[in-house]
């Protein structure tokens, strides 16, 4: 059973009336993931799902209480944002980072599109197996959720990444564990840490994807390469740059965009 187990806090005492924390039983983590799932008590039913990833050193609560996510959210609701359960997920709490990989003793990989996301909807009245889902991240959490969302192209209604990791090899660029620690499962497909080969893998049923990077970024150059290499390919996408650098502020602006972006996916 991927499931054994769903710890879920009493809204009672929570200080947030929307905010749910879980834990769940993970077949893939061989052990307890931790979600924060926000507008987690609406009265709505079959809502759509985005799955925001975090990057290197950081895990599920960072989206929420280092880049007021929910704030930015609340806003565009105000204005007008359809209604949305956010999905906060850690990555497995791997070393620094998973990168949402399938290695070689743990599976982060289906943690996130498998165990985790039936935690959620086991959990959240108002998602089911009926729910559109979205996915986006940030750095370390953007190379998940462009990985991902190219892998499980069927799955989702689209993708966004900000300040990515576009190259498995950058996520040591944060972190001091060798690529040892990155090996890969032994099934893994040839190009399993390539976002570009699923994205032509999965070509006829990519969703929309766009993604961004503040000009003052140290993956800044990284995400120039990343997208001369989709265009080289011919493959679909929506890229934007900004000022600003490798940070919260950034985040908490240009999450607004993805919010934006689909939304609009979603009213279709």
């Amino acid at each position: 059973m991927a499931i054994q187990q769903i710890e879920k806090s009493n809204p009672k005492y929570m200080n947030d009336e929307q905010l749910m924390l879980l834990t769940v039983h993970s077949s893939a983590l061989k052990g307890r993931g931790n979600i924060s799932v926000y507008n987690a008590y609406s009265g709505s039913k079959d809502l759509p799902i985005v799955i925001l990833m975090h990057g290197v050193w950081g895990n599920h609560w960072v989206w929420m209480h280092l880049g007021g996510v929910h704030e930015a959210y609340n806003k565009l609701r105000e204005q007008g944002l359809g209604e949305f359960v956010l999905v906060m997920p850690e990555d497995g709490s791997y070393y620094a980072g998973s990168g949402y990989l399938p290695l070689k003793n743990f599976d982060f990989d289906k943690w996130i599109v498998e165990d985790m996301l039936e935690g959620v909807i086991q959990s959240v009245d108002g998602v089911s197996d009926n729910s559109k889902l979205f996915i986006t991240g940030l750095s370390m959490g953007g190379y998940g959720a462009l990985r991902l969302g190219a892998k499980y192209a069927d799955k989702f209604a689209g993708i966004s990444g900000h300040s990515s990791i576009t190259d498995k090899a950058e996520i040591q660029d944060f972190n001091k564990e060798g690529p040892e620690y990155y090996e890969l499962a032994a099934d893994a497909a040839e190009g399993e840490a390539d976002i570009v080969y699923w994205m032509q893998k999965n070509k006829d049923s990519m969703p929309p994807m766009r993604f961004d990077c503040g000009t003052e970024d140290q993956l800044y150059q990284g995400n120039l390469k990343f997208k001369a290499r989709l265009e080289e390919a011919g493959l679909d996408f929506t890229y934007e740059e900004f000022p600003g650098g490798h940070e919260w502020p950034y985040w908490n602006k240009h999450i607004e965009d993805t919010f934006r972006f689909f939304d609009e996916i979603n009213k279709g």
